[in-house]
Order: C-alpha cells, then structure tokens, then sequence
C-alpha cells in the first residue's frame, strides 16, 4: 500500500470532538488511526480503529506500531482522550487522582513518546493536544484541580517539546477549550455553563475541530496554546 498520504493519529475518537476530528481528517484524505476504549472498526479502509486504554502503554505500542504496519508513517497525532472532573480538592479520591492521571497524562506521555520517535525519523510531524482553558483562568465556581494539575502538565509539556523539536522538523502545539456542547453536558446545564464565557454561549465541537485544523496546517506556529474559549482566558 502506498504511503504517500499523511496518516493521523486519534485519541478518544469514538464520539463528540474525537469523532469529529476523525471525519475532518478523512475530509483531508489523511489515513486515520482512531483509538479509544470502546472503538469499533468501520468500513471505511482508510480509518483503522485501535480499541484500549490510552493510559496504558500496550495500547500505546499497538496504536503506533499498527499505524506503521497499515499506513507506512506518523503525521499527525491529536490527544484528545480526556477525563473532567469536577470536584473541590478535599473531595477528590485516590482512584479520581489515579484515573485522571492515567487517562490524561500517561495518556499523553506514552502515545506522543511512541508517535514522536516515528516522527522524528521521518524528519516532519505535528502533535497537538486538547486541554483546558481552566488551566489559565480558574473558576470558583467550577472546582477543577485535577484538571488544572494535569491538563496544565500538558500545556507546559506541549511548549517544552516544541523546543526540544524545533529543528526537527516537528511541531508541537495545543488547543485549550472552554466548554464546549457535547453530550456529556446535561441541557439544564448550558444557560450556567454559558455564562462563564464573555462571549455568553458555549463552545462548539466545530470551534475545536477548526482550531486543530489551522494548527495542523500553520508551518511557522509551534508551542502554541490556542485558547477556544469564548475569551475565558482573558478575563471578566
């Protein structure tokens, strides 16, 4: 099979921004490497479905070494897969702080350690991460260190190893949401929700979806945190 076209790499693909990501991808005819818990493979041949734990290394080496046996190369990973929780710090439980880390962190550190090496032998790459706009600009009335303790190791993450690529030929950037309308948003929820973006509505999944895309397509932009969040960040 021919390795000329780009392939890209799919954390949490199996609904609400990761879904959405693999369908913008596919619109690019980029090859797709959809990975998450629950996936299912499709029809499609040019979308291969890994199903696992993203927080677990053996998921991490088959994601990658499927990627390369299927497709030929590594251009893009997006980490998406990703757990919010909010609760106020004292509530928090051993096993919230070990699933959290798992998911967001080991989730990061392993697939992008994996992606990367394949990257830099090809000499081109990006990775991009989703995390959170909290990490900037915390909330009172959203309790979220967990949130802002490991999506913002991914922020400081993402800047270091924009560096450490830079004359290597990938990038490395993210985008920082607000909150953004998806299911795992209850609907009595979205007027409060709303209200905490200056702009007054929530996010869209497209808003992230665009986002990823200009990163994707933006050669002089590395160590970017792009802020998605109806202005949150700047302030009240």
């Amino acid at each position: 099979m021919s390795n000329e076209r780009k392939v890209a790499i799919i954390t949490g693909a199996s609904q609400g921004i990761g879904e959405a990501l693999v369908k913008a991808y596919r619109d690019r005819d980029y090859r797709v490497v959809a990975t998450s818990r629950s996936i299912k493979q499709g029809s499609d041949p040019d979308i291969l479905a890994v199903a696992g734990d993203i927080g677990d290394p053996d998921t991490a080496d088959r994601v990658v070494a499927e990627a390369l046996a299927r497709f030929g190369r590594v251009d893009t990973l997006v980490n998406n897969a990703g757990i919010f929780m909010a609760k106020p710090f004292t509530a928090y439980t051993a096993e919230d702080f070990a699933t959290k880390t798992a998911t967001n962190l080991a989730g990061f550190f392993h697939v992008t350690q994996r992606a990367a090496a394949q990257m830099l032998k090809q000499g081109s790459g990006h990775i991009v991460s989703i995390t959170t706009t909290l990490t900037d600009h915390a909330l009172a009335d959203v309790p979220s260190v967990l949130a802002s303790l490991t999506k913002g190791g991914i922020n400081s993450a993402t800047k270091s190893l924009a560096i450490e690529f830079a004359n290597k030929g990938v990038r490395v950037n993210a985008v920082s949401p607000g909150v953004i309308k998806t299911p795992m948003h209850a609907p009595e929820t979205h007027a409060f929700l709303a209200g905490l973006h200056p702009v007054g509505r929530l996010g869209e999944i497209r808003d992230v979806v665009e986002a990823v895309l200009y990163l994707e397509t933006a050669g002089f932009v590395t160590g970017e945190i792009l802020h998605v969040d109806g202005g949150q960040s700047a302030g009240h």
